[in-house]
Protein backbone atom coordinates (compact mmCIF):
# COMPACT_ATOMS: atom_id res chain seq x y z
CA UNK A 1 0.00 0.00 0.00
CA UNK A 2 2.88 2.36 0.83
CA UNK A 3 4.46 1.70 -2.55
CA UNK A 4 1.15 2.42 -4.22
CA UNK A 5 0.80 5.78 -2.47
CA UNK A 6 4.37 6.74 -3.26
CA UNK A 7 3.82 5.97 -6.94
CA UNK A 8 0.68 8.13 -6.85
CA UNK A 9 2.75 10.92 -5.26
CA UNK A 10 5.07 10.73 -8.24
CA UNK A 11 2.24 10.41 -10.76
CA UNK A 12 0.14 13.23 -9.39
CA UNK A 13 1.35 16.70 -8.53
CA UNK A 14 -0.43 19.60 -6.97
CA UNK A 15 -2.18 22.46 -8.64
CA UNK A 16 0.02 24.52 -10.91
CA UNK A 17 1.84 27.29 -9.12
CA UNK A 18 2.06 29.51 -12.17
CA UNK A 19 -1.27 28.87 -13.87
CA UNK A 20 -1.75 30.30 -17.31
CA UNK A 21 -4.84 32.34 -18.11
CA UNK A 22 -6.78 29.40 -19.49
CA UNK A 23 -10.12 27.78 -18.89
CA UNK A 24 -10.91 26.28 -15.50
CA UNK A 25 -11.14 22.49 -15.48
CA UNK A 26 -11.85 21.83 -11.79
CA UNK A 27 -12.98 23.98 -8.88
CA UNK A 28 -12.62 22.60 -5.34
CA UNK A 29 -14.41 24.94 -2.99
CA UNK A 30 -12.98 28.22 -4.34
CA UNK A 31 -9.64 26.89 -5.59
CA UNK A 32 -9.33 26.50 -9.35
CA UNK A 33 -7.27 24.18 -11.53
CA UNK A 34 -6.89 25.15 -15.17
CA UNK A 35 -6.70 22.87 -18.18
CA UNK A 36 -3.04 23.85 -18.54
CA UNK A 37 -2.35 22.75 -14.94
CA UNK A 38 -3.81 19.31 -15.48
CA UNK A 39 -2.18 18.85 -18.91
CA UNK A 40 1.25 19.59 -17.47
CA UNK A 41 0.77 16.95 -14.77
CA UNK A 42 -0.87 14.37 -17.02
CA UNK A 43 1.64 14.68 -19.86
CA UNK A 44 4.57 14.56 -17.48
CA UNK A 45 3.71 10.96 -16.60
CA UNK A 46 2.37 9.62 -19.92
CA UNK A 47 5.61 7.81 -20.76
CA UNK A 48 5.48 5.96 -17.43
CA UNK A 49 1.95 4.63 -18.08
CA UNK A 50 1.96 1.29 -19.88
CA UNK A 51 -1.75 0.65 -20.50
CA UNK A 52 -4.52 2.49 -22.32
CA UNK A 53 -6.85 2.07 -19.36
CA UNK A 54 -4.36 3.79 -17.07
CA UNK A 55 -4.09 6.66 -19.57
CA UNK A 56 -7.82 7.36 -19.35
CA UNK A 57 -8.17 11.13 -18.85
CA UNK A 58 -11.32 10.96 -16.73
CA UNK A 59 -9.82 8.38 -14.35
CA UNK A 60 -6.63 10.42 -14.03
CA UNK A 61 -8.65 13.51 -13.26
CA UNK A 62 -10.51 11.63 -10.50
CA UNK A 63 -7.22 10.48 -9.01
CA UNK A 64 -5.95 14.02 -9.21
CA UNK A 65 -9.00 15.38 -7.38
CA UNK A 66 -8.57 12.74 -4.65
CA UNK A 67 -4.94 13.78 -4.31
CA UNK A 68 -5.85 17.47 -3.91
CA UNK A 69 -8.49 16.65 -1.29
CA UNK A 70 -5.99 14.64 0.77
CA UNK A 71 -3.35 17.36 0.60
CA UNK A 72 -5.94 19.98 1.62
CA UNK A 73 -6.72 17.96 4.72
CA UNK A 74 -3.01 17.63 5.52
CA UNK A 75 -2.72 21.41 5.56
CA UNK A 76 -5.96 21.78 7.55
CA UNK A 77 -4.65 19.57 10.36
CA UNK A 78 -1.31 21.46 10.20
CA UNK A 79 0.98 18.57 9.29
CA UNK A 80 3.16 21.22 7.61
CA UNK A 81 4.04 22.56 11.09
CA UNK A 82 5.65 19.30 12.26
CA UNK A 83 9.38 19.80 13.09
CA UNK A 84 10.30 16.66 11.11
CA UNK A 85 8.49 18.02 8.05
CA UNK A 86 10.18 21.42 8.34
CA UNK A 87 13.63 19.81 8.63
CA UNK A 88 13.02 17.61 5.59
CA UNK A 89 11.79 20.52 3.46
CA UNK A 90 14.71 22.75 4.51
CA UNK A 91 17.16 20.02 3.50
CA UNK A 92 15.38 19.46 0.18
CA UNK A 93 15.34 23.20 -0.59
CA UNK A 94 19.13 23.28 -0.23
CA UNK A 95 19.49 20.38 -2.65
CA UNK A 96 16.97 21.77 -5.10
CA UNK A 97 18.40 25.29 -5.13
CA UNK A 98 22.04 24.17 -5.57
CA UNK A 99 22.01 24.20 -9.42
CA UNK A 100 20.54 27.73 -9.40
CA UNK A 101 23.53 28.95 -7.36
CA UNK A 102 25.92 28.00 -10.14
CA UNK A 103 26.78 30.20 -13.10
CA UNK A 104 26.55 27.62 -15.90
CA UNK A 105 28.16 29.92 -18.48
CA UNK A 106 31.06 30.54 -16.11
CA UNK A 107 31.45 26.81 -15.36
CA UNK A 108 31.39 25.89 -19.08
CA UNK A 109 34.19 28.38 -19.76
CA UNK A 110 36.08 27.09 -16.70
CA UNK A 111 35.89 23.48 -17.94
CA UNK A 112 37.47 24.54 -21.26
CA UNK A 113 40.17 26.49 -19.45
CA UNK A 114 40.96 23.56 -17.14
CA UNK A 115 41.16 21.19 -20.12
CA UNK A 116 43.75 23.48 -21.75
CA UNK A 117 45.73 23.42 -18.52
CA UNK A 118 45.40 19.64 -18.34
CA UNK A 119 46.85 19.28 -21.83
CA UNK A 120 49.69 21.75 -21.23
CA UNK A 121 52.19 21.88 -18.39
CA UNK A 122 54.03 24.84 -16.94
CA UNK A 123 57.40 24.81 -15.19
CA UNK A 124 57.81 27.45 -12.51
CA UNK A 125 59.67 28.52 -9.38
CA UNK A 126 58.29 30.71 -6.63
CA UNK A 127 58.98 32.74 -3.51
CA UNK A 128 56.51 32.82 -0.60
CA UNK A 129 56.00 35.32 2.19
CA UNK A 130 53.53 33.77 4.60
CA UNK A 131 50.42 35.42 6.04
CA UNK A 132 47.81 33.80 8.24
CA UNK A 133 44.25 33.40 6.95
CA UNK A 134 42.94 35.80 9.58
CA UNK A 135 45.74 38.36 9.26
CA UNK A 136 44.66 41.92 9.95
CA UNK A 137 45.09 44.48 7.11
CA UNK A 138 48.23 45.93 8.72
CA UNK A 139 50.04 42.55 8.74
CA UNK A 140 48.82 41.76 5.23
CA UNK A 141 50.23 45.05 3.98
CA UNK A 142 53.62 44.37 5.60
CA UNK A 143 53.80 40.98 3.84
CA UNK A 144 52.77 42.57 0.53
CA UNK A 145 55.46 45.27 0.71
CA UNK A 146 58.02 42.60 1.58
CA UNK A 147 57.22 40.49 -1.50
CA UNK A 148 57.25 43.64 -3.70
CA UNK A 149 60.80 44.46 -2.52
CA UNK A 150 61.89 40.89 -3.24
CA UNK A 151 60.39 41.08 -6.74
CA UNK A 152 62.21 44.37 -7.39
CA UNK A 153 65.53 42.72 -6.53
CA UNK A 154 64.93 40.07 -9.18
CA UNK A 155 63.66 42.56 -11.77
CA UNK A 156 66.83 44.57 -11.17
CA UNK A 157 69.01 41.58 -12.08
CA UNK A 158 69.46 39.32 -9.04
CA UNK A 159 69.15 35.56 -9.59
CA UNK A 160 65.67 34.23 -8.73
CA UNK A 161 66.91 30.98 -7.20
CA UNK A 162 69.53 32.73 -5.05
CA UNK A 163 66.92 35.20 -3.75
CA UNK A 164 64.44 32.34 -3.18
CA UNK A 165 66.92 30.39 -1.06
CA UNK A 166 67.62 33.55 0.93
CA UNK A 167 64.10 34.97 1.42
CA UNK A 168 61.35 32.43 0.69
CA UNK A 169 59.30 31.24 3.66
CA UNK A 170 58.55 27.98 1.85
CA UNK A 171 60.84 25.67 3.84
CA UNK A 172 61.51 23.46 0.81
CA UNK A 173 63.45 26.33 -0.80
CA UNK A 174 66.28 26.22 1.76
CA UNK A 175 68.79 23.50 2.64
CA UNK A 176 67.86 21.49 5.74
CA UNK A 177 71.01 21.39 7.86
CA UNK A 178 69.58 18.74 10.21
CA UNK A 179 68.76 16.17 7.55
CA UNK A 180 71.24 17.28 4.90
CA UNK A 181 68.42 17.70 2.38
CA UNK A 182 69.23 20.19 -0.37
CA UNK A 183 66.71 22.96 -0.90
CA UNK A 184 64.92 23.35 -4.24
CA UNK A 185 65.63 27.12 -4.46
CA UNK A 186 61.93 27.62 -5.16
CA UNK A 187 61.83 25.24 -8.12
CA UNK A 188 58.53 23.36 -8.42
CA UNK A 189 59.17 21.50 -11.69
CA UNK A 190 56.36 20.91 -14.19
CA UNK A 191 52.71 20.83 -13.18
CA UNK A 192 49.29 21.12 -14.76
CA UNK A 193 45.65 21.58 -13.69
CA UNK A 194 44.62 20.79 -10.08
CA UNK A 195 48.20 20.28 -8.89
CA UNK A 196 48.37 23.70 -7.17
CA UNK A 197 45.83 25.93 -5.38
CA UNK A 198 43.77 27.76 -7.99
CA UNK A 199 45.27 31.25 -7.45
CA UNK A 200 48.78 29.83 -7.90
CA UNK A 201 47.73 27.88 -11.00
CA UNK A 202 46.10 31.01 -12.47
CA UNK A 203 49.28 33.05 -11.97
CA UNK A 204 51.47 30.33 -13.50
CA UNK A 205 49.35 29.98 -16.64
CA UNK A 206 48.95 33.73 -17.17
CA UNK A 207 52.64 34.64 -16.79
CA UNK A 208 54.79 34.46 -19.93
CA UNK A 209 57.85 32.20 -20.09
CA UNK A 210 60.88 34.02 -18.65
CA UNK A 211 58.81 36.63 -16.84
CA UNK A 212 58.19 37.19 -13.12
CA UNK A 213 54.58 37.53 -12.01
CA UNK A 214 53.16 40.38 -10.01
CA UNK A 215 52.58 39.49 -6.33
CA UNK A 216 49.44 37.40 -5.76
CA UNK A 217 47.84 35.88 -2.70
CA UNK A 218 46.89 32.30 -1.82
CA UNK A 219 45.76 30.70 1.41
CA UNK A 220 49.45 30.47 2.38
CA UNK A 221 50.42 34.11 1.85
CA UNK A 222 51.89 36.25 -0.92
CA UNK A 223 53.83 34.74 -3.82
CA UNK A 224 55.76 35.73 -6.86
CA UNK A 225 56.69 33.15 -9.48
CA UNK A 226 58.83 32.89 -12.57
CA UNK A 227 57.79 30.68 -15.46
CA UNK A 228 60.69 28.72 -16.95
CA UNK A 229 58.93 26.59 -19.57
CA UNK A 230 55.61 25.65 -21.12
CA UNK A 231 55.01 22.34 -22.92
CA UNK A 232 52.39 19.82 -24.00
CA UNK A 233 51.62 17.50 -21.08
CA UNK A 234 53.14 14.05 -21.24
CA UNK A 235 50.18 12.27 -19.70
CA UNK A 236 50.52 9.65 -16.99
CA UNK A 237 52.50 6.44 -16.70
CA UNK A 238 52.26 3.08 -15.00
CA UNK A 239 55.66 1.67 -14.10
CA UNK A 240 57.33 -0.96 -11.97
CA UNK A 241 60.72 -0.48 -10.33
CA UNK A 242 63.44 -2.27 -8.47
CA UNK A 243 65.06 -0.28 -5.66
CA UNK A 244 68.38 -0.94 -3.96
CA UNK A 245 68.43 1.44 -1.01
CA UNK A 246 72.23 1.21 -0.48
CA UNK A 247 73.65 4.32 -2.17
CA UNK A 248 77.30 3.21 -1.83
CA UNK A 249 79.35 1.34 -4.42
CA UNK A 250 78.02 -1.92 -2.95
CA UNK A 251 74.49 -0.85 -3.90
CA UNK A 252 75.73 0.16 -7.35
CA UNK A 253 77.26 -3.29 -7.89
CA UNK A 254 74.02 -4.96 -6.80
CA UNK A 255 71.81 -2.94 -9.16
CA UNK A 256 74.24 -3.59 -12.01
CA UNK A 257 74.01 -7.35 -11.38
CA UNK A 258 70.19 -7.16 -11.47
CA UNK A 259 70.40 -5.12 -14.70
CA UNK A 260 72.59 -7.87 -16.18
CA UNK A 261 69.93 -10.47 -15.28
CA UNK A 262 67.26 -8.38 -17.02
CA UNK A 263 69.40 -8.16 -20.13
CA UNK A 264 69.52 -11.95 -20.09
CA UNK A 265 65.70 -11.98 -20.25
CA UNK A 266 65.05 -12.81 -16.61
CA UNK A 267 61.52 -11.72 -15.51
CA UNK A 268 61.31 -8.19 -14.06
CA UNK A 269 58.60 -8.80 -11.46
CA UNK A 270 60.34 -11.95 -10.21
CA UNK A 271 63.57 -9.99 -9.70
CA UNK A 272 61.64 -7.16 -8.01
CA UNK A 273 60.07 -9.58 -5.55
CA UNK A 274 63.47 -11.08 -4.77
CA UNK A 275 65.76 -8.02 -4.63
CA UNK A 276 63.81 -4.75 -4.31
CA UNK A 277 64.08 -2.79 -1.05
CA UNK A 278 60.79 -1.01 -1.68
CA UNK A 279 58.55 -2.89 0.74
CA UNK A 280 55.43 -1.19 -0.55
CA UNK A 281 55.77 -2.46 -4.12
CA UNK A 282 58.05 -5.53 -4.15
CA UNK A 283 55.25 -8.01 -3.39
CA UNK A 284 53.43 -6.67 -6.46
CA UNK A 285 56.43 -7.10 -8.74
CA UNK A 286 57.57 -3.51 -8.14
CA UNK A 287 54.39 -2.00 -9.62
CA UNK A 288 53.63 1.60 -8.56
CA UNK A 289 50.45 3.67 -8.75
CA UNK A 290 49.82 5.67 -11.90
CA UNK A 291 51.56 9.07 -11.80
CA UNK A 292 52.10 12.21 -13.86
CA UNK A 293 54.83 14.81 -14.01
CA UNK A 294 55.72 16.51 -10.76
CA UNK A 295 54.75 13.51 -8.65
CA UNK A 296 58.13 11.74 -8.46
CA UNK A 297 61.69 12.93 -7.75
CA UNK A 298 63.22 14.41 -10.88
CA UNK A 299 65.69 11.61 -11.65
CA UNK A 300 62.92 8.99 -11.38
CA UNK A 301 60.52 11.01 -13.50
CA UNK A 302 63.14 11.70 -16.18
CA UNK A 303 64.07 8.01 -16.40
CA UNK A 304 60.44 6.83 -16.57
CA UNK A 305 59.37 9.33 -19.25
CA UNK A 306 62.48 8.63 -21.36
CA UNK A 307 61.40 4.99 -21.94
CA UNK A 308 59.77 4.88 -25.36
CA UNK A 309 58.17 1.44 -25.56
CA UNK A 310 55.90 -0.39 -23.13
CA UNK A 311 57.79 -3.37 -21.71
CA UNK A 312 61.23 -1.73 -21.96
CA UNK A 313 63.25 -0.82 -18.86
CA UNK A 314 65.76 1.88 -18.00
CA UNK A 315 69.43 1.63 -17.21
CA UNK A 316 70.26 1.83 -13.49
CA UNK A 317 70.05 5.38 -12.10
CA UNK A 318 70.32 7.00 -8.71
CA UNK A 319 67.88 9.10 -6.68
CA UNK A 320 68.04 10.23 -3.07
CA UNK A 321 66.26 6.97 -2.18
CA UNK A 322 68.89 4.70 -3.74
CA UNK A 323 69.49 2.92 -7.05
CA UNK A 324 66.58 2.14 -9.39
CA UNK A 325 65.66 0.31 -12.55
CA UNK A 326 62.27 1.30 -14.00
CA UNK A 327 60.08 -0.72 -16.37
CA UNK A 328 57.33 0.98 -18.43
CA UNK A 329 54.01 -0.88 -18.07
CA UNK A 330 51.48 1.48 -19.67
CA UNK A 331 51.15 4.99 -21.09
CA UNK A 332 48.08 7.12 -20.41
CA UNK A 333 47.98 10.03 -22.88
CA UNK A 334 45.68 12.99 -22.18
CA UNK A 335 42.13 12.14 -23.30
CA UNK A 336 40.07 14.26 -25.68
CA UNK A 337 37.91 17.12 -24.41
CA UNK A 338 34.74 15.10 -25.05
CA UNK A 339 36.10 12.21 -22.97
CA UNK A 340 37.33 14.41 -20.10
CA UNK A 341 34.58 17.05 -20.00
CA UNK A 342 32.36 15.41 -17.38
CA UNK A 343 35.31 14.33 -15.22
CA UNK A 344 36.73 17.87 -15.25
CA UNK A 345 33.33 19.34 -14.42
CA UNK A 346 33.14 16.99 -11.42
CA UNK A 347 36.64 17.99 -10.27
CA UNK A 348 35.74 21.67 -10.56
CA UNK A 349 32.61 21.17 -8.46
CA UNK A 350 34.65 19.43 -5.77
CA UNK A 351 37.39 22.07 -5.80
CA UNK A 352 37.70 25.60 -4.47
CA UNK A 353 36.98 26.84 -7.99
CA UNK A 354 33.25 26.36 -7.31
CA UNK A 355 33.52 29.38 -5.01
CA UNK A 356 34.40 31.36 -8.13
CA UNK A 357 31.15 30.21 -9.72
CA UNK A 358 29.21 31.21 -6.60
CA UNK A 359 31.04 34.55 -6.59
CA UNK A 360 30.02 35.06 -10.22
CA UNK A 361 26.37 34.45 -9.23
CA UNK A 362 26.65 36.86 -6.29
CA UNK A 363 28.17 39.55 -8.51
CA UNK A 364 25.30 39.18 -10.97
CA UNK A 365 22.77 39.45 -8.14
CA UNK A 366 24.52 42.54 -6.78
CA UNK A 367 24.11 44.15 -10.18
CA UNK A 368 20.42 43.16 -10.26
CA UNK A 369 19.30 43.92 -6.71
CA UNK A 370 19.06 47.25 -4.95
CA UNK A 371 21.49 46.81 -2.05
CA UNK A 372 21.88 49.77 0.31
CA UNK A 373 24.27 49.91 3.28
CA UNK A 374 23.40 51.99 6.34
CA UNK A 375 26.77 53.61 7.03
CA UNK A 376 25.68 54.88 10.44
CA UNK A 377 24.54 51.39 11.52
CA UNK A 378 27.80 49.89 10.17
CA UNK A 379 29.80 51.79 12.79
CA UNK A 380 29.17 48.86 15.18
CA UNK A 381 31.81 46.96 13.14
CA UNK A 382 34.40 49.18 14.84
CA UNK A 383 33.23 48.23 18.35
CA UNK A 384 35.57 45.89 20.23
CA UNK A 385 32.65 44.56 22.28
CA UNK A 386 30.34 44.00 19.31
CA UNK A 387 29.61 40.37 20.24
CA UNK A 388 28.53 41.40 23.76
CA UNK A 389 26.13 44.15 22.69
CA UNK A 390 22.52 43.75 23.84
CA UNK A 391 19.83 42.83 21.30
CA UNK A 392 17.71 45.92 22.04
CA UNK A 393 20.57 48.16 20.89
CA UNK A 394 20.99 46.25 17.62
CA UNK A 395 17.66 46.88 15.92
CA UNK A 396 18.83 49.31 13.24
CA UNK A 397 18.92 48.16 9.62
CA UNK A 398 22.50 47.28 8.68
CA UNK A 399 21.72 46.99 4.97
CA UNK A 400 18.76 46.20 2.76
CA UNK A 401 18.29 43.94 -0.26
CA UNK A 402 15.36 45.28 -2.27
CA UNK A 403 12.51 45.26 0.24
CA UNK A 404 14.25 43.02 2.80
CA UNK A 405 15.92 44.69 5.78
CA UNK A 406 18.77 42.97 7.64
CA UNK A 407 19.33 44.18 11.18
CA UNK A 408 22.51 44.61 13.21
CA UNK A 409 21.23 41.88 15.53
CA UNK A 410 21.17 39.31 12.71
CA UNK A 411 24.81 40.11 11.89
CA UNK A 412 25.93 39.88 15.53
CA UNK A 413 24.29 36.45 15.83
CA UNK A 414 26.21 35.40 12.69
CA UNK A 415 29.60 36.44 14.06
CA UNK A 416 29.11 35.39 17.70
CA UNK A 417 30.93 32.06 17.32
CA UNK A 418 33.22 33.17 14.51
CA UNK A 419 36.04 34.75 16.48
CA UNK A 420 39.00 33.68 14.33
CA UNK A 421 38.06 35.96 11.39
CA UNK A 422 38.21 39.78 11.43
CA UNK A 423 34.81 41.50 11.71
CA UNK A 424 35.20 43.42 8.44
CA UNK A 425 35.81 40.12 6.61
CA UNK A 426 32.82 38.55 8.36
CA UNK A 427 30.65 41.46 7.23
CA UNK A 428 31.43 40.77 3.56
CA UNK A 429 30.83 37.05 4.09
CA UNK A 430 27.55 37.78 5.87
CA UNK A 431 26.33 40.15 3.16
CA UNK A 432 27.09 37.62 0.42
CA UNK A 433 25.26 34.92 2.39
CA UNK A 434 22.20 37.17 2.83
CA UNK A 435 22.18 37.97 -0.90
CA UNK A 436 22.14 34.25 -1.69
CA UNK A 437 19.47 33.62 0.95
CA UNK A 438 17.29 36.33 -0.55
CA UNK A 439 17.77 34.79 -3.99
CA UNK A 440 16.85 31.32 -2.70
CA UNK A 441 13.79 32.63 -0.84
CA UNK A 442 12.51 34.19 -4.05
CA UNK A 443 13.20 31.24 -6.39
CA UNK A 444 9.55 30.19 -6.12
CA UNK A 445 8.62 33.50 -7.77
CA UNK A 446 11.40 33.66 -10.36
CA UNK A 447 11.89 30.00 -11.40
CA UNK A 448 8.62 28.18 -12.29
CA UNK A 449 10.27 24.75 -12.58
CA UNK A 450 11.81 25.12 -9.12
CA UNK A 451 8.41 26.14 -7.71
CA UNK A 452 6.63 23.18 -9.35
CA UNK A 453 9.20 20.68 -8.10
CA UNK A 454 9.27 22.08 -4.57
CA UNK A 455 5.47 22.13 -4.30
CA UNK A 456 5.34 18.58 -5.60
CA UNK A 457 7.77 17.42 -2.92
CA UNK A 458 6.09 19.39 -0.12
CA UNK A 459 2.66 17.97 -0.87
CA UNK A 460 3.94 14.46 -1.48
CA UNK A 461 5.68 14.50 1.90
CA UNK A 462 2.52 15.74 3.61
CA UNK A 463 0.45 13.06 1.90
CA UNK A 464 2.84 10.36 3.07
CA UNK A 465 2.50 11.56 6.68
CA UNK A 466 -1.27 11.80 6.31
CA UNK A 467 -1.53 8.26 4.92
CA UNK A 468 0.61 7.07 7.81
CA UNK A 469 -1.88 8.51 10.29
CA UNK A 470 -5.13 7.79 8.49
CA UNK A 471 -4.48 4.39 6.90
CA UNK A 472 -1.27 2.51 7.65
CA UNK A 473 -1.10 3.01 11.43
CA UNK A 474 -4.83 2.42 11.78
CA UNK A 475 -4.76 -0.82 9.79
CA UNK A 476 -1.84 -2.21 11.80
CA UNK A 477 -2.98 -1.09 15.28
CA UNK A 478 -6.78 -1.38 15.01
CA UNK A 479 -6.97 -5.16 15.48
CA UNK A 480 -10.69 -5.03 16.22
CA UNK A 481 -11.38 -3.14 12.99
CA UNK A 482 -9.26 -5.62 11.02
CA UNK A 483 -11.10 -8.59 12.56
CA UNK A 484 -14.46 -6.97 11.83
CA UNK A 485 -13.48 -6.35 8.21
CA UNK A 486 -12.31 -9.97 7.88
CA UNK A 487 -15.54 -11.30 9.42
CA UNK A 488 -17.65 -9.23 7.01
CA UNK A 489 -15.67 -10.48 4.00
CA UNK A 490 -14.88 -14.04 5.05
CA UNK A 491 -16.31 -15.56 1.87
CA UNK A 492 -13.87 -13.56 -0.21
CA UNK A 493 -11.01 -15.42 1.49
CA UNK A 494 -12.55 -18.90 1.13
CA UNK A 495 -12.89 -19.19 4.92
CA UNK A 496 -9.10 -19.25 5.41
CA UNK A 497 -8.02 -18.34 8.94
CA UNK A 498 -7.03 -14.69 9.45
CA UNK A 499 -3.63 -15.55 10.90
CA UNK A 500 -2.69 -17.37 7.66
CA UNK A 501 -3.64 -14.52 5.32
CA UNK A 502 -3.18 -11.49 7.56
CA UNK A 503 -1.00 -9.58 5.05
CA UNK A 504 -3.57 -9.94 2.26
CA UNK A 505 -6.45 -8.96 4.55
CA UNK A 506 -4.54 -5.96 5.91
CA UNK A 507 -3.85 -4.71 2.37
CA UNK A 508 -7.54 -5.01 1.48
CA UNK A 509 -8.51 -3.32 4.75
CA UNK A 510 -6.24 -0.38 3.90
CA UNK A 511 -7.96 -0.06 0.52
CA UNK A 512 -11.33 -0.18 2.28
CA UNK A 513 -10.32 2.54 4.76
CA UNK A 514 -8.97 4.77 2.02
CA UNK A 515 -12.13 4.37 -0.09
CA UNK A 516 -14.33 5.42 2.84
CA UNK A 517 -12.00 8.29 3.68
CA UNK A 518 -12.09 9.64 0.10
CA UNK A 519 -15.87 9.32 0.12
CA UNK A 520 -16.04 11.50 3.25
CA UNK A 521 -13.64 14.03 1.75
CA UNK A 522 -15.77 14.34 -1.37
CA UNK A 523 -18.89 14.85 0.74
CA UNK A 524 -17.23 17.58 2.80
CA UNK A 525 -15.87 19.56 -0.14
CA UNK A 526 -17.62 21.25 -3.03
CA UNK A 527 -16.20 19.87 -6.30
CA UNK A 528 -17.15 21.14 -9.72
CA UNK A 529 -15.71 19.72 -12.98
CA UNK A 530 -16.21 21.58 -16.26
CA UNK A 531 -17.64 18.85 -18.49
CA UNK A 532 -17.09 21.05 -21.52
CA UNK A 533 -13.36 21.36 -20.88
CA UNK A 534 -13.06 17.68 -19.91
CA UNK A 535 -14.65 16.58 -23.22
CA UNK A 536 -12.25 18.82 -25.13
CA UNK A 537 -9.34 17.29 -23.27
CA UNK A 538 -10.47 13.75 -24.03
CA UNK A 539 -10.82 14.58 -27.74
CA UNK A 540 -7.39 16.25 -27.73
CA UNK A 541 -5.66 13.13 -26.39
CA UNK A 542 -7.69 10.78 -28.61
CA UNK A 543 -6.29 12.62 -31.64
CA UNK A 544 -2.79 12.39 -30.19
Amino acid sequence: MKKRVLSICILLTTMGVFSQNEKTLVTINKEKTTVADFKRIYEKNLDAIDSEEAKDVTKNLELYINYILKVKEAYQIKLDTLPSYKREIASYKNQLSAPYLQDTTFITALVKEVYFRTKNEVKAKHILIRTSKDAIPKDTLIAYHKIVKIRNRIINGEDFEKVAAETSEDKSAQDDLKTGRKGNNGNLGYFNAFKMVSSFEDAAYTTKVGEVSMPFRSQFGYHILKVDDFRVAKGELEVAHILIADTTSIGKDKIDQIYGKLQKKEVFDVLAKEYSDDKGSKANGGKLNKFGTGRMVKSFEDAAYSIENVGDFSKPFRSRFGWHIVKLLKKHPIKSFAELKNELRGKIKRSSRMQMSETAVINKLKATYSIVDNEEAKKILERNNIRAMQADSLQNTLFSINDKKITQETFVKYIRNRRHIPVYVLFDMFKNQEILNYYKENLVYTEPEYAYTLKEYEDGLLLFELMQQKIWNKSSKDTLGLKTYYANNKEKYNSKELKNIKGEVMNDYQTFLEKNWISDLRKNNKIKVSNKQLKRLIKFYEKK
